[in-house]
């Protein structure tokens, strides 16, 4: 067995083992508002219940390691004392990964990540709509637990509303776990799907995905893609250009030849397709053609 004395460990290192050792974790998708009321989205896997009564609950936003710089959520709880809560089940897994693009201050990650905003009734933050669990929340303290890059600030929120969908409620109003279907944090790019095991998300770009706020009408409202379908194809640095489209249709067009005259929506499916295997080039080279 190896063995290790923490202190011996770089921060980076011991920061994934620990992710790696402890997990899976449960992800609060952190909705929150700044000073002036501009809106800010971010998940968290340093976070639990941790009482009923009252009702509190715990997560902690980190400070960076590579750099020692701390997040806007936690600058935003500071300011107002205020925060959202919301689940994530994995019909939103991958726009809650997009969430995770550290954007510049100011960026509404709803519209990047193709999220609904959804008025929240006692607190300023906005509840993520497709979430199927949102819990209002006030913040009753912040504990800073070191200075360093990797410390920990522990946020205590006590749950002022909860919103359940009915969707996941059972007929004596119990949540059905099953119809829940929460995705929990592993190490590295692994998740958990609470009743289907592992699986792997790719990181968010460092240079930032496009988001979808700036996907083309016809794939932003697509009748086809799915939130994950969008989540996937936000995370791109930048669309293939036309040359390379031009390229791709005329590769595939032996196998379906009526590519070229195909609608929206018969395109839509076939990169869904691409998108099944984790094809996301392929599929964005299909939906721009």
């Amino acid at each position: 067995m190896a063995s290790f004395d923490p202190k011996d460990l770089t921060t980076g290192t011991l920061h994934g083992y620990l992710l790696s050792a402890v997990a899976p974790r449960p992800i609060a998708f952190a909705s929150t508002v700044d000073a002036n009321g501009n809106p800010n989205l971010s998940p968290f896997s340093f976070f639990n219940v941790f009482s009923a009564n009252p009702p509190i609950l715990v997560f902690s936003p980190a400070r960076r390691v590579r750099d020692n710089t701390t997040k806007h959520t936690l600058h935003n709880v500071e300011a107002t004392k205020e925060v959202v809560i919301n689940v994530v089940n994995y019909d939103i897994v991958h726009q809650t990964s997009l969430a995770s693009t550290e954007y510049p201050e100011g960026t509404n990650e709803f519209e990047k990540s193709g999220l609904s905003m959804l008025a929240s009734d006692k607190v300023k933050p906005f509840r993520v709509a497709e979430s199927p669990i949102q819990l209002e929340c006030k913040v009753n303290d912040i504990i800073q637990l070191g200075t360093e890059g990797g410390a920990g600030n522990l946020v205590i929120c006590e749950v002022v509303k909860l919103h359940i969908s009915e969707e996941v409620l059972n007929d004596d109003q119990t949540i059905n776990q099953n119809a829940l279907d929460l995705v929990a944090r592993a190490g590295g790019s692994y998740y958990s799907r609470a009743n289907k095991g592992f699986f792997e998300i790719p990181k968010p770009l460092k240079n930032m995905g496009i988001g979808v706020d700036n996907m083309p009408e016809h794939v932003k409202n697509s009748m086809i893609l799915t939130g994950n379908n969008l989540g996937m194809l936000a995370n791109v640095e930048a669309l293939p250009n036309k040359d390379d489209v031009s390229k791709f249709v005329e590769d595939i067009s032996e196998r379906y030849p009526d590519i070229k005259i195909a609608s929206h929506r018969e395109k839509h499916k076939l990169a869904q397709n691409y998108l099944s295997y984790g094809d996301v080039e392929s599929a964005w080279k299909l939906l721009l053609s």
